[in-house]
């Protein structure tokens, strides 16, 4: 009988905090069952030992930020046969996607005593951006059980059962008042992905937007909703430019309100 090949995965780190890499490490005991079933061959943040050569599964966090990143990339990509993004900065940016609205060259000159040596772009990108992205998980940081999902449906071939819909369809779940309409608190559950299971409306505060645009989310509504709330634009444009502020439907609302 021929011996059955695991499968090589690699997780790689770009701009980023390294929390959607926690998010998986805290996943603890159900890796357990995981790693008997694949090869870990480059990851940095939970072990020394590294395989090179091609992978079957990698898994990349952050965005790309230097000229070093936006080739270094290139080069997984062709090494990859299957390429997963996790989490805010690698499927939109990031909150370091905030120097997209203004003068990277400013910042620069605040932050370092020498900024000639200071070797940047001037956006934060998402990873989809540079290469093919086969799947995407959302958050900031990442929900380890929609990781598990992505992780199982990929080692067996089905698609993975993620969900598209809204974060307030998470708080009609949890039986969770809606706070926009119950106090009036402004909130971007309407436009929000699920994945939090609608953490903050739990405790009676508007939706942060950790997980980026649901699908075909109508952000010029909410967005004259929270004006009727007594929002002002500077209050609109900086909620909808946190976690996902390049994500395209949040960057254009906040555009809208850039005034």
């Amino acid at each position: 009988m021929a011996k059955t090949t695991k499968p090589r995965v690699a997780v790689f780190k770009f701009a980023s905090c390294d929390g959607c890499q926690l998010s998986l490490l805290d996943c603890e005991d159900e890796l357990l069952a995981v790693t008997g079933a694949i090869d870990i061959a480059y990851f940095p943040e939970a072990t020394r030992a590294e395989s090179k050569g091609n992978y079957d599964i990698t898994f990349i966090e952050g965005s790309i930020t230097t000229p070093h990143d936006a080739e270094r990339i290139h080069g997984i990509r062709e090494k990859s046969k299957l390429l997963i993004t996790l989490g805010a900065c690698a499927t939109a940016g990031g909150i370091q996607s905030l120097r997209n609205f203004k003068k990277v060259e400013d910042f620069v000159s605040i932050v370092y005593a020498s900024p000639a040596y200071i070797d940047t772009l001037s956006t934060s990108t998402a990873i989809s951006e540079h290469v093919t992205v086969d799947a995407e998980l959302r958050g900031c940081p990442i929900n380890k059980y929609q990781l598990l999902e992505l992780v199982n449906a990929t080692l067996n071939g089905r698609v993975p059962n993620l969900p598209k819909f809204s974060v307030c369809m998470e708080c009609k779940q949890n039986s969770t008042s809606c706070v926009m309409v119950a106090h009036g608190t402004p909130c971007l559950g309407p436009v929000t992905q699920a994945g939090c299971n609608a953490l903050c409306p739990s405790y009676n505060r508007g939706c942060f937007g950790c997980f980026g645009p649901k699908e075909t989310p109508n952000t010029t509504s909410l967005g004259e909703r929270w004006t009727k709330l007594g929002s002002s634009n500077l209050e609109i444009l900086q909620a909808f430019r946190t976690y996902n502020a390049n994500a395209e439907a949040f960057r254009k609302e906040s555009e809208a309100h850039e005034k």
